[in-house]
């Protein structure tokens, strides 16, 4: 069952008011915003072709202590009918029906679809800007071509409504970080945060490194291939080319907790991976 227009706008109203913060109040409105997106897609059977990855996925499936901005997927089952307009099309019309301004920006030319899901104006109407007309934006991002090797598995999961997402394993969310620092051009503080935040947690499996292997071929990878034998001193090396100072600026407004930024340092990350001195 879906809530009224009303319960939804004072559900959000409520969680607002258990917070101080209000860069903290804008990441929870994304993120319930991110969570009623996501809702409409697996209604309109996106979670068939498609498998959720990245930061906002750690965050929904696995409670990452960092907010993210992007819904990010790839598309595993191209013949089963996958339609991004017409899933861009369901999410504006449910938004709208419950007085939702929505606004969507598309573009599907090229390999990866994007779209922004916009929303003129909610900031204001939530207490939250004093500006009329500021947007807050979800981009929702599939890669049409993605590299081969990732395990798939389906997770029924609670996070401001129940969702039954089609995702990335453990081991394959790793490697698509892994990915991202290696190749990313610039230094990028929430993936080295969310890098801190699977090295950290024992139980978390090591990378695949089937997909890592894949990704990186598709991306013109001029170093060894990774093996389970050194993959963490290729990391590593990678991690002492970074701007750490920049890093930090990046990921502190996306914390759930600010202190945990004194952790996201080179050699709390080189200590994880045991390659320090």
């Amino acid at each position: 069952m879906r809530f009224c227009d009303t319960l939804m706008k004072e559900y959000l109203r409520g969680q607002l008011r258990l917070l101080t913060d209000p860069n903290q109040g804008r990441n929870l409105v994304r993120e319930y915003l991110q969570a009623r997106i996501l809702a409409t897609l697996q209604r309109s059977g996106a979670m068939v072709p498609l498998a959720f990855h990245g930061g906002t996925a750690l965050r929904f499936l696995y409670a990452s202590a960092r907010y993210s901005e992007d819904l990010d997927f790839t598309l595993e089952h191209a013949a089963t009918g996958y339609d991004f307009r017409a899933y861009l099309r369901a999410i504006q019309a449910e938004m709208s029906a419950e007085n939702y301004g929505v606004e969507i920006k598309v573009n599907d030319q090229k390999v990866v679809h994007s779209a922004f899901v916009r929303f003129p104006g909610l900031l204001h109407d939530l207490g939250l800007s004093a500006h009329h007309a500021e947007v807050l934006s979800v981009k929702l991002e599939v890669d049409t071509n993605p590299p081969a090797g990732a395990t798939l598995v389906t997770t029924v999961v609670r996070r401001h409504l129940a969702l039954h997402l089609q995702h990335h394993d453990r081991a394959s969310l790793l490697a698509g970080k892994l990915h991202a620092i290696l190749q990313r051009s610039y230094t990028k503080g929430r993936d080295l945060y969310d890098l801190f935040w699977y090295l950290s947690d024992p139980n978390w499996p090591s990378p695949n490194l089937e997909l890592l292997n894949q990704a990186l071929a598709q991306t013109d990878w001029s170093g060894d291939r990774l093996t389970p034998a050194n993959w963490r001193e290729v990391v590593a090396g990678r991690l002492h080319t970074l701007t750490w100072e920049q890093a930090v600026s990046d990921v502190r407004p996306f914390l759930d907790r600010d202190g945990d930024v004194d952790l996201l340092t080179l050699d709390n990350l080189l200590q994880l991976l045991g390659q320090s001195d």
